[in-house]
């Protein structure tokens, strides 16, 4: 293989440029042209092509900075399906005429999926990325527990009876989740500080969709209560948990996950029926959902004795984390194991190992290496790469706190995340003095002058 194409779908997370350096350097030492689609799939479906030519005279564009949040690339939600098999056909011919052997995709299991019509037609690897840390297995015969079509109550909880051990995890951790519970723990110690100085009751919801990871490893943080996806919320027991906690230390503060749902199922955060393009259900308010739920359930009364809250509805307040989960500068986890994951996924189609998945895992004492998987291990009997879901080994859903397992779990990711070179980001680089009489410089503008169009 002479030219391969790559590109980033779905949604941004802080460590897809390291991922595109990784592959760009792969590719530099193979002798091979690496070719960036602009707007990930929306890109191969523009009959244009818009790209740029990562690494001209097989050396990387100074514009690719691993330290640098997002994708210079640019993403989108667009996805190809088997509905449309013209599309899929233009789609290969395109790339086809300009000489692209290969396709590396960086993605989760919606870019999984979205790759599926072009696996046949065309060589595909996928470069694993997403915040939530939901793609890969909690064991790799997983797929077989599942009997229910994704999407039916209660199809996550097959596998609830088998005993999770660390070293059998596919993937254990993708490239983005540790930056994004990196700043979720930041904003749980902070929002702690007024909820406890005001005597308040703090709900902050995190990113995650049906997965509860980023939830768990918010741990770090010390939140009182955590709630997550994967263990419906036992209000009336929860709300006499919040009581305790509170004449105790007259504050508390939980973290959700935005996909949680009550003991009916009805998740709280999916109040429309609204789903992205890559079928995703689109979650909302389920912060404010709990503290209505709160309110209700301790009344104003529960308050009189401190004379600063008028009612309930004033004591407790909420705080999505959004999208700044998603973004700025990755820590040293991700810079490293996403450019490791990024020469994997070169690796694979220069070796010819097509339809494969580029994963991370992870074994004690030998730690973290790159490893792959063929793309359909990681699919259901109804040919669906489902996300990974936390396993209830992992949480301990009685006293709403990560179990002993899940702490293990949580440090062998956590415990060097932070390299030296954050820290010295953090102190040089936060108040430059050049910043404030220099505006900020995108990238994109230096990218438009490289941007080729037309097959």
């Amino acid at each position: 293989m002479r030219r391969l194409a790559i590109l980033t779908a779905g949604g941004d997370t802080p460590a897809l440029n390291a991922t595109l350096h990784g592959a760009v350097q792969r590719a530099n030492l193979l002798g091979i042209e690496l070719v960036g689609i602009l707007g990930g799939f929306a890109g191969l479906l523009d009959p244009e092509v818009p790209r740029v030519v990562l690494n001209p005279l097989l050396a990387a564009i100074p514009e690719l900075d691993p330290c640098h949040g997002g994708t210079l690339l640019g993403s989108s939600r667009a996805y190809l399906d088997d509905s449309d098999p013209g599309r899929v056909r233009d789609v290969v011919s395109r790339i086809e005429r300009l000489g692209i052997d290969g396709l590396v995709a960086i993605g989760g299991d919606g870019t999984l999926n979205g790759l599926r019509p072009l696996e046949e037609l065309l060589p595909c690897v996928l470069a694993p990325k997403t915040i939530d840390n939901d793609l890969g297995l909690n064991s790799p015969d997983e797929p077989a527990s599942w009997t229910r079509p994704s999407g039916e109550v209660s199809d996550q909880v097959d596998t609830s009876t088998r005993r999770l051990v660390l070293e059998d995890i596919v993937n254990y951790a993708t490239p983005g989740y540790a930056t994004a519970v990196f700043v979720v723990v930041q904003a749980i110690r902070r929002i702690r500080t007024t909820a406890e100085s005001h005597r308040r009751i703090a709900i902050v919801e995190v990113m995650g969709r049906q997965s509860g990871f980023i939830a768990i490893g918010g741990s770090y943080g010390q939140p009182d209560l955590v709630v997550i996806p994967e263990c419906p919320l036992e209000l009336n027991r929860f709300v006499e948990r919040v009581r305790d906690i509170y004449h105790h230390q007259r504050h508390v503060v939980i973290v959700i996950g935005e996909g949680i749902s009550d003991e009916s199922g009805q998740q709280l955060g999916a109040s429309s029926p609204s789903v992205d393009p890559a079928g995703n259900v689109v979650f909302r308010g389920a912060a404010e959902q709990l503290k209505q739920r709160l309110v209700e359930s301790l009344g104003d009364g529960f308050f009189s004795d401190t004379p600063r809250h008028a009612s309930a509805e004033a004591a407790i307040f909420t705080r999505k984390v959004g999208h700044t989960q998603r973004g700025g500068r990755p820590i040293h986890f991700d810079r490293f194991h996403a450019s490791q994951l990024g020469g994997q996924a070169i690796s694979l189609l220069h070796e010819g190992r097509a339809n494969h998945v580029a994963t991370l895992q992870r074994t004690s004492p030998a730690g973290f290496r790159v490893d792959a998987i063929p793309a359909n291990q990681l699919r259901d009997r109804w040919n669906v790469v489902r996300p990974r879901t936390v396993h209830p080994d992992l949480f301990d859903g009685t006293d709403w706190k990560v179990s002993p397992l899940g702490a293990d779990y949580l440090q062998a990711i956590f415990t060097e995340a932070v390299g030296s070179g954050d820290v010295e980001h953090l102190r040089g680089g936060l108040f430059d003095a050049g910043h404030l009489s220099t505006g900020y410089r995108s990238v994109n503008v230096l990218l438009d002058q490289r941007t080729q169009r037309g097959v």
